[in-house]
């Protein structure tokens, strides 16, 4: 008779009280949270502008563009690491590889059943805004990120202790006249700064409307101005007049949309690991954490599948919308 393995508790429950009594004299004695500063705008990290534009004024180096040109170089390692991988002659991928293609064949799937015969006009936006959105998303559990960075001189601050060299860490102890300090953290979570979130939605709706006027032409724009039937039918033309204003309206819904859903559910992860850290440090934020990957990972779809589908939308008019 074949025999299964069992886990057994008892093996190991030793191991799980240690590290939580470790975890409990690390937060009592060594490093004790303290309420963290959290505000919407990205922080500075130098207070002096890097340089001045003469219309749009001062540009400042802000944490979320580290997190956004480490977000690229992950990108393109992983493409170099899957190009190396097929240049190899080895038509079983393994390790990342495996991975990725796994993910790119699903991603290329999904559109196809959508898409049809656009799928190689649709599929590159999908399947980049979606890789680029959950890797922004997935950099914040990198260790590091949002906790270490620059001191900060600040009226309602902590006091510090040096560590050795130039490196301080913040104490639990509010400093007195505005001698405090607070960390502005190198590295931001990228997908909460609303000019990333801005910028991915603008993307994603100017690339609908520019493909649906190569799959249908000029044409396109007649469902945002209907005014075929307004002279020969004025009753119902003004209805399809006001129709495709809303249609009008609802393009630029998109945006806010875009914007705000991903840049509200990633910043509000961020405040809720920091709060709970703060007030319950012991295991609770890894429970947070595990959930915030999971929102994450479900944004970054939502938004890579909401910009598929309104392309797909645009690539067909109104009669073969309804005829499908």
């Amino acid at each position: 008779m074949e025999k299964t393995s069992k886990w057994k508790w008892g093996k190991y429950r030793w191991w799980v009280f240690g590290l939580f009594f470790l975890t409990w004299v690390s937060i009592t004695y060594i490093a004790v949270p303290i309420q963290p500063h959290i505000q919407v705008a990205p922080e500075r990290i130098l207070l002096e502008p890097l340089f001045t534009l003469p219309v749009l004024g001062d540009f400042y180096l802000v944490n979320t563009l580290p997190a956004l040109l480490l977000v690229d170089i992950i990108i393109i390692l992983m493409a170099l690491a899957v190009n190396k991988a097929l240049q190899g002659g080895n038509l079983v991928p393994k390790g990342i590889t495996a991975i990725i293609e796994m993910l790119v064949e699903v991603l290329y799937n999904m559109t196809e059943t959508s898409a049809g015969k656009y799928t190689k006009k649709v599929f590159p936006w999908f399947a980049t805004i979606f890789i680029l959105v959950i890797v922004a998303n997935f950099t914040k559990i990198i260790p590091g990120m949002e906790t270490i960075g620059v001191l900060h001189h600040s009226d309602h601050g902590y006091e510090t202790q040096l560590l050795g060299g130039n490196w301080y860490t913040i104490l639990p102890v509010e400093a007195h006249e505005g001698d405090g300090y607070i960390v502005t953290p190198f590295f931001r979570g990228v997908s909460t700064d609303l000019n990333f979130t801005l910028a991915l939605a603008l993307i994603a709706v100017i690339m609908t409307q520019i493909v649906g006027v190569q799959t249908q032409g000029a044409g396109y724009f007649s469902k945002f101005l209907n005014v075929k039937t307004i002279f020969k039918k004025p009753a119902l033309g003004f209805i399809d007049f006001l129709v495709g204003f809303l249609e009008l309206i609802s393009e630029v819904a998109k945006i806010l949309s875009f914007t705000f859903r991903l840049f509200g559910v990633m910043f509000s992860g961020t405040v809720l690991v920091a709060l709970m850290g703060s007030m319950l440090p012991i295991f609770a934020p890894a429970g947070i954490f595990l959930f915030e990957l999971f929102m994450g990972a479900i944004q970054a779809f939502v938004f890579g599948m909401l910009t598929m589908v309104f392309m797909v939308q645009a690539t067909q008019g109104h009669g073969e919308h309804a005829e499908h």
